[in-house]
């Protein structure tokens, strides 16, 4: 015996994941994680019996609900499924994967289209924050197809604009959790910063890198893994996280100087793994300490001033352009709005199975 849960596999930016209605799942908590776990292949590094892509980046979660919020349309938690480890994690939220929260709400039904744009406000029930999704829907339904391009992902698509108002300080309760620009731990310089997503900020060159190394040879780099590894953990308490043994923030972000064009280079690692691009949040947080005086970033390039400027993040797939909007009167800018472009796909519509020992479903089981 199986149970049939609805689901939509969809790509949200640079990810990939499973979307669910919150309505079709289990209301308890261990319960839920365990059904999603099935879904996704379980703790097996394959994920061979499952949905899940073996990677970070396409063992991703979307779980939407109507919002009973003043002026929100929807709730949007996100789960990542650890690879290779039997369980799940609500730490981070996922910018990428919320890029196909507003087609999903509209076609679910959950929000009606308003002419040619619609904008759906989705509060992230992650981080308690809010972001407005602008889409396209020409004739009321949502438009896959356009010109918009973003790196680490072939061909094109229809933009949407991910506006984030009020992203300092998501998890941490502020764009710089320890208070200090520049912390030193073991010897190491950091800039630990928040905007939308904890980040900590190093310099490669202090690691013998160049900050140009692949994802696989950084990968393959176990001595530096452990490394990091190991500042995240002492950072962690730091950043007003906790212990952060088994999230997957904060995320450590390598940089060094821009090669193709941008603002500053980075190799990002989610927590054990070398991203083979960047996350959306993660690359609001990068682009945030660019405009910091005195931080990491410093050493890689001027700091960048202006009330609406836009900073380019390199990453090994391309680059991410970053637009902010700050008030720049203080001594560090106040980051009012951060904007980001992206763009999402239905893959694949209809009910993933899971075995029937793990959960019976609703309609036998009512709504645990």
């Amino acid at each position: 015996m199986q149970t049939a849960i609805p689901c939509v596999l969809m790509r949200g930016g640079s990810s990939k994941g499973l979307y669910f209605l919150g309505s079709d799942l289990p209301t308890e908590e261990g319960l839920r994680s365990r059904v999603l776990l099935a879904a996704m292949g379980g703790g097996d590094p394959r994920q061979i019996d499952g949905m899940g892509g073996a990677h970070p980046l396409t063992s991703k979660i979307a779980i939407i609900s109507s919002s009973d919020q003043p002026g929100v349309d929807v709730d949007y938690l996100f789960v990542q499924a650890v690879v290779g480890e039997d369980r799940v994690d609500l730490s981070p939220t996922c910018g990428n994967i919320l890029a196909g929260v507003g087609p999903f709400a509209l076609e679910k039904g959950l929000v009606t289209a308003n002419g040619d744009m619609t904008v759906v406000r989705v509060h992230m029930v992650n981080t308690g924050k809010i972001c407005e999704l602008l889409i396209a829907t020409p004739g009321g339904q949502v438009s896959y197809e356009g010109d918009a391009v973003i790196d680490g992902v072939p061909g094109t698509g229809s933009p949407i604009i991910c506006d984030f108002p009020d992203a300092a300080g998501s998890s941490c309760g502020a764009l710089l959790p320890t208070g200090n620009v520049r912390d030193r731990v073991d010897g190491v310089e950091v800039t630990c910063i928040d905007s939308g997503m904890p980040v900590v900020l190093l310099r490669a060159s202090d690691f013998g890198l160049s900050g140009q190394e692949t994802p696989a040879e950084l990968n393959q780099n176990e001595a530096l893994k452990s490394r990091l590894n190991g500042l995240r953990l002492k950072l962690g308490p730091m950043m007003n996280l906790g212990d952060v043994t088994d999230w997957v923030v904060p995320k450590m972000s390598l940089l060094s100087a821009a090669e193709k064009g941008g603002n500053i280079s980075t190799r990002t690692f989610i927590p054990h793994v070398c991203h083979e691009a960047i996350g959306v949040l993660g690359a609001a947080s990068v682009a945030a300490g660019c405009i910091i005086p005195g931080s990491i970033c410093e050493d890689f390039t001027s700091t960048i001033s202006g009330t609406a400027p836009t900073v380019s993040v390199e990453h090994p797939s391309g680059h991410f352009d970053v637009t902010m909007a700050l008030n720049t009167e203080g001594e560090i800018p106040v980051i009012k709005k951060i904007g980001l472009l992206r763009t999402a796909r239905t893959l694949m519509t209809g009910s993933v199975m899971i075995p029937a020992s793990v959960w019976a479903g609703r309609s036998q089981n009512g709504s645990v």
